[in-house]
């Protein structure tokens, strides 16, 4: 996986091979699949290279198919649905080995003015006063550290705590909670679209594991079968991806071998920037 800033804008640099036709590389990695956050922020870009400035992406919403090859670039192929006055609207199909492998749906809006309102952003500690997030996979599984470093080095993640039994957020009812600072590790480029393909990466990353929370399992354990089903963002309020972002994530169910979770994710100065929502795979391994 891409190990810096740059080699994540590398990674999100389509390559145009003819009209609404993209292919994306695959970056140096030991993952047996393609991480669903780099399919979904390759699609992404492919759709907005097809969207005339200034409309701008507003929501997402996606299936993962199949799993990607990692060995193999992936092909984006882009359909424009329609293009009103106010919106325009894409699907993004990506495939490999002449299969798809990935459907997104996005909507793009020209800017406007009109009603706001916002949830107040929870009140936690700073990013400086969290753990990072490699220092916490080295004392859970010091023979993963090397490999989280390895693997996801292009983001910072700092871990805030989760409503386990002890944990540091009470649960009030919502058994699955967790909370994070997030932000990509150097400086990216100010093109807007950069910025929203970047945390589209990121949002993937740690989201379902807030439904594993009330069953004491990290998502990574071998006991359990995990996998990304679908994934919607969408895009309040403009931001960086480079700066920090509180991920505040919440999973209000969990049944039939599959996990239901919800993040919001604010500014470090309180705006809520973006809200995401995933349902996953979570089946218990005999």
């Amino acid at each position: 996986m891409p190990s810096s800033a740059v080699e994540l804008l590398e990674l999100l640099d389509l390559e145009t091979i003819d009209v609404n036709l993209f292919r994306g590389i695959q970056p140096d990695t030991s993952l047996q699949r393609v991480f669903g956050g780099q399919v979904a922020g390759q699609a992404l870009v492919a759709g907005a290279r097809t969207v005339e400035a200034p409309r701008s992406v507003h929501s997402l919403h996606s299936y993962f198919l199949r799993p990607g090859d990692p060995s193999v670039p992936i092909v984006y192929d882009v359909e424009r649905i329609r293009d009103g006055r106010s919106f325009s609207t894409r699907r993004v199909v990506a495939r490999q080995h002449g299969r798809p492998i990935y459907y997104m749906t996005a909507s793009f809006q020209v800017p406007e003015g009109g009603f706001e309102h916002q949830d107040e952003m929870p009140q936690v500690p700073g990013p400086e006063a969290a753990v990072d997030m490699s220092e916490l996979v080295r004392r859970r599984s010091p023979e993963h550290a090397e490999l989280w470093v390895k693997e996801w080095s292009a983001l910072e993640l700092r871990w805030i705590g989760d409503s386990r039994p002890g944990g540091v957020i009470v649960q009030d009812g919502r058994p699955g909670q967790s909370q994070l600072w997030m932000r990509v590790s150097g400086p990216l480029a100010g093109d807007p679209v950069v910025h929203q393909a970047a945390f589209t990466y990121a949002s993937d990353m740690t989201l379902l594991g807030s439904a594993l929370v009330p069953h004491g399992v990290q998502i990574s354990d071998p006991r359990v079968q995990s996998a990304s089903l679908d994934h919607t963002i969408w895009f309040h309020r403009p931001f960086r991806a480079d700066e920090w972002m509180l991920y505040d994530q919440v999973s209000p169910s969990a049944s039939g071998a599959r996990g239901l979770a919800f993040g919001r994710v604010f500014a470090q100065d309180g705006r809520l920037v973006a809200s995401v929502a995933q349902e996953g795979l979570i089946r218990p391994r005999d």
